[in-house]
């Protein structure tokens, strides 16, 4: 077995023996003004320090706590402001799918289609995602052991499309809590896909608000370098430049302005860990 496969995305090659790819963005699309700005400052970021970015962000947050929080643009309209993204900055693009039905429409823009963690099991999804023949981005469900992820990705597999990364994002902990067991990502390299952590996610509280998720963001730091440390292919890192004030998943965002300083960290460890 191939323990370390690579998988193309555009102009970007991401390996778990290669430098960290960074995927980034807003939990949510807002507008293309703010999309464009925020991917802008990405790029110029990224650029700076010689980082692969691909952008992400949701057209819809369909596993919202509540009925009443905000799920985001909708299809139509989200996909329109991730193509003007990738045609204006030239960047990959990753956004999530839900329903097996979105797959073909949402692989006209997406480069990689995301599948969220609660999902990851429903084969049906992971078949007609699969079949597109686009990059899977499939997060581990915080209800599985990091063994069973190869379980998913034969699914994927079974399909001819093995161009698959796993992504870690925590594991339920008791009520409203996760942790993040740093053992799970050689596990899941073992598959040899690529893995990806998602720092962000990592520290969220589901429902731990009552009516919306709750967040520890001052841990992402601390989560992301343990994991750059242990060795990971990329990096998730939901941010915006004022979370306290964005639609969803506020408290576990980094602060754009407080991305370069963290980055810069992760580019020197990742470089000790893989021996560069």
């Amino acid at each position: 077995m191939n323990l370390n496969k690579s998988v193309p995305v555009c102009s970007l090659t991401i390996a778990n023996n290669l430098p960290f790819t960074l995927i980034a963005g807003p939990c949510q699309i807002e507008s293309l003004e703010h999309a464009l700005n925020t991917a802008q400052t990405l790029k110029d970021i990224c650029e700076k320090l010689n980082i692969g970015l691909i952008y992400k962000s949701s057209f819809d947050k369909a596993n919202r706590t509540s009925i009443t929080t905000q799920r985001g643009l909708g299809m139509e309209q989200g996909l329109a402001i991730l193509n003007e993204v990738k045609v204006k900055l030239g960047l990959p693009i990753l956004t999530d799918i839900h329903l097996p039905e979105q797959c073909e429409q949402v692989a006209l823009v997406a480069d990689i289609l995301q599948i969220p963690a609660f999902l990851c099991r429903q084969t049906d999804l992971l078949i007609a995602a699969a079949e597109t023949n686009k990059v899977i981005n499939v997060k581990k469900g915080q209800f599985l052991a990091p063994w069973d992820m190869k379980n998913v990705a034969d699914k994927i597999a079974s399909t001819g499309n093995e161009k698959i990364l796993l992504c870690d994002r925590g594991t339920s902990f008791g009520y409203n809590t996760l942790v993040s067991d740093m053992r799970g990502l050689p596990i899941m390299a073992q598959t040899g896909y690529p893995v990806v952590f998602d720092a962000t996610h990592s520290v969220q509280q589901p429902g731990g608000m009552g009516s919306s998720s709750g967040g520890q963001r001052e841990f992402v730091s601390y989560l992301a370098k343990a994991a750059m440390a242990v060795g990971v292919a990329a990096l998730f890192v939901e941010t915006h430049e004022d979370p306290d004030n964005a639609p969803s998943d506020g408290p576990n965002m980094v602060k754009l302005a407080d991305l370069p300083a963290l980055l810069q960290k992760l580019v020197q460890i990742d470089r000790i860990t893989k021996e560069f």
